[in-house]
């Protein structure tokens, strides 16, 4: 994957904030509080889909043959599941050995249903492929999304394979695509075996549209211990952000609560949404913009807070030239107290709105839209004057008195010893 790009230290400071006071607008979990008062989350799930196409004869890796390599591999993985992950296995290229193309390349089909894992089962499910025909990449993915629906969990597709997808025209990394686009949180992660460099290419894309990794393979303990790694990340606690859909207007706006959401916005596009901040409350938010697919250099995000009446309160922007995974901005709104008693608990309706300055190049795909996540959080605002983030130098205010107070007390004891030399200079 290609190195995030580094953000502000401002959006950093921002970004932490919210990693650690932020909660999902709508409950994640599936089942009711417990006795303890927590709420248990859903368990999550992975659907493992394996490429069965007659290449995975090939006898390169650790010199056994890609078929044998990841059935080893895939018996590992099954012996380390975590017990709270519900798995399931999907096949591609693994039942038509004809030459019937549109045969071929609906030839995917669950193995193994995603759900609570029989080992003993999956095991042998696996140890009867046969590598046997095509590499329908576009439809395995969609027939693995199809597995995972259902539920607020943790969704994740762990896709391997040695080669690119043989059943164009469609493109399994538009079809990734459109699976983020749905809003239902899933990552696709890939892994190449022994792959060349369109194989590489195109397993890249489908990682990068979903947010997923993807790792070039070479042996049977990198195949096992990656995938492994894979399943038990899955397993681990996340905040799920909430699907939204902002609009063109602040007026048809949909309203937002503290949390975390996603959306889709257009190349050059704005989207709209509405926050309440109460008098004496501050609004923080900052919004992301993720590059799923090329686009020109010399781009930028701009997300803007703007009272009912269009007045804009405050900005924030960042600009880019290269090519990145994402571009990110935030802002901070403190709203001042009320004095009158009665506005105290009238809120203010604050717009906010995220643009993006992106441009496509010839041939690229603008439906659906780049991904958009935005962060919001609504806080009690500064006290008092004392309180550091009154002047906007958040927990550095020390560092920087501390720096200003050295320089003072230098400039005046260089000056008396300039005074001092020239005094004796004259005398002598």
């Amino acid at each position: 994957m290609i190195t995030r790009k580094r953000l502000a230290a401002g959006v950093c400071a921002l970004a932490a904030t919210f990693a650690t006071a932020v909660l999902p607008a709508a409950d994640t979990a599936s089942a009711a509080a417990g006795p303890d008062g927590q709420t248990p989350q859903a368990a999550p799930k992975v659907d493992l889909v394996l490429d069965v196409s007659g290449s995975m004869r090939t006898a390169d890796i650790d010199g056994k043959s890609r078929m044998a390599a990841a059935k080893q591999a895939f018996n590992e993985v099954l012996d380390a599941v975590p017990p709270e992950v519900q798995l399931g296995i999907r096949t591609l290229g693994a039942t038509y050995p004809g030459e019937d193309r549109k045969v071929g390349c609906k030839d995917t089909r669950a193995l193994y249903p995603v759900g609570p894992l029989n080992r003993t089962e999956a095991k042998t499910a696996v140890a009867t492929l046969t590598p046997t025909g095509w590499t329908p990449i576009g439809p395995a993915l969609q027939g693995a999304a199809a597995d995972l629906k259902g539920g607020d969990a943790t969704r994740r597709i762990v896709l391997i394979t040695d080669g690119e997808d043989t059943c164009q025209p469609l493109d399994p990394c538009e079809v990734a695509r459109d699976i983020a686009a749905q809003g239902i949180h899933l990552t696709i992660d890939t892994l190449g075996l022994i792959p060349d460099a369109k194989t590489r290419a195109q397993l890249t894309c489908i990682a990068e549209a979903t947010g997923g990794t993807y790792t070039s393979v070479q042996h049977t303990d990198q195949l096992s211990g990656k995938v492994k790694q894979l399943v038990d990340r899955a397993a681990d606690p996340v905040v799920v952000p909430v699907a939204t859909s902002g609009t063109a207007s602040c007026e048809s706006a949909p309203e937002l609560k503290p949390g975390l959401y996603t959306d889709r916005e257009k190349f050059a596009e704005h989207r709209s949404y509405k926050v309440n901040v109460l008098p004496g409350q501050e609004l923080r938010a900052s919004a992301s913009i993720g590059m799923d697919r090329p686009a020109n250099p010399d781009y930028g995000i701009l997300l803007r807070a703007l009272t009912a009446h269009g007045r804009e309160i405050v900005r924030g922007s960042e600009a880019g030239d290269g090519r990145t995974d994402l571009i990110s901005t935030g802002l901070r709104y403190p709203k001042a107290a009320a004095d009158d008693a009665d506005d105290k608990s009238t809120p203010e309706s604050v717009c906010l709105q995220v643009s993006n300055s992106f441009s496509a190049g010839p041939g690229v795909k603008t439906d659906p839209g780049l991904p958009v996540e935005l962060a919001i959080d609504v806080v009690d605002g500064p006290g008092h004057a004392s309180d550091v983030a009154s002047f906007g130098l958040g927990r550095g205010w020390w560092l920087l008195g501390a720096l200003v107070l050295a320089g003072l007390v230098a400039g005046l004891v260089w000056g008396w010893i300039s005074r001092w030399r020239i005094a004796v200079w004259r005398t002598n």
